[in-house]
């Protein structure tokens, strides 16, 4: 089968599925060698990515280190002073720890440490991803000092005097959240059909070289998260590689979904949730089940 894949049945399904779940939903799935062989939902909106700015950031880090630029097994010391906050990895630690750079950046991956993504962003530099989104056809990715710039520009869209009274306050459902805070221009932001496009450049030795898209492929195979993408995907035989992204009541996941015979899928899911509860277990699972309803019809051949 050929050709784009818009809608149909199966975008009502999808729809249906995030409405149920309490959630606004976008999304991209498409076959990883047959591009134009997708089921999309409003994919070309930008929206802020929460976590997920951390793949392109890997990619760029990636490409210095293969144009000799960065030398991925320099150590770095990190401080109490250098914590950022966050609720895994470094983050959650008080005394100095050494790592890698590229120890660093599968931390990043892996559990999502914003620590260490904070310090492979400062030897990055913001201008080099915005560089490699460029070089790669992402015009609307842009990560905005990651997630250090999220929590200031956070800080100042509510007028909180702290982090934490700003993330009670997006928190809180009988508050009115600033129209602000989701605004993707000042926000680490990205569009569902870009996001895959980054997926694909990694998974196709575009992104970097061959050596290095492989180490990004094997980075995000470590995720431990299973309640957002992989949900939808619970089998033994079938590989899920992932990124978990999560801003307020934003809820999203980037990967790339493998059935080991030959057919892979990227698959991009952004959702934002009616209520600013920290724990809605029905809008984490929709990542899932929306993928893989948008999966099983490119893999039937059916929808429109």
């Amino acid at each position: 089968m050929t050709g784009p894949r818009r809608g149909g049945g199966v975008e009502r399904t999808i729809r249906s599925l995030f409405d149920d779940a309490g959630v606004r939903g976008w999304l991209h799935v498409a076959d990883l060698h047959r591009p134009s062989d997708r089921v999309v939902v409003d994919p070309d909106e930008q929206v802020p990515m929460g976590s997920v700015y951390k793949v392109a950031l890997m990619a760029a880090f990636c490409r210095l280190a293969d144009a000799g630029r960065v030398d991925p097994r320099h150590r770095l010391t990190l401080e109490a002073a250098d914590r950022v906050p966050g609720p895994t990895g470094l983050s959650i630690l008080r005394d100095p720890v050494t790592m890698s750079l590229r120890d660093l950046v599968v931390q990043m991956m892996s559990v999502s440490d914003n620590t260490a993504a904070h310090a492979v962003l400062r030897t990055v530099g913001a201008e080099a991803v915005d560089g490699m989104c460029a070089d790669l056809g992402l015009p609307h990715t842009r990560i905005h000092g990651g997630v250090v710039g999220t929590f200031d520009r956070l800080l100042a869209d509510t007028g909180a005097g702290s982090l934490d009274a700003a993330m009670a306050h997006v928190a809180d459902n009988d508050t009115v959240v600033p129209p602000d805070v989701y605004d993707p221009a000042y926000k680490a932001s990205s569009t569902p059909a870009e996001t895959a496009r980054l997926l694909r450049a990694i998974w196709t030795d575009e992104a970097a070289s061959p050596e290095s898209c492989s180490f990004m492929r094997a980075a995000m195979l470590t995720q431990p998260w299973t309640h957002r993408l992989a949900s939808g995907f619970p089998y033994d035989d079938l590989t899920v590689h992932g990124k978990t992204g999560t801003f307020g009541s934003m809820r999203h996941e980037a990967g790339v979904v493998d059935f080991g015979d030959g057919s892979v899928y990227t698959a991009v899911v952004f959702t934002q949730a009616a209520r600013a509860d920290r724990k809605l277990p029905r809008a984490d699972a929709v990542i899932g089940a929306a993928a893989r309803a948008a999966v099983e019809d490119l893999r039937t051949g059916q929808g429109v």
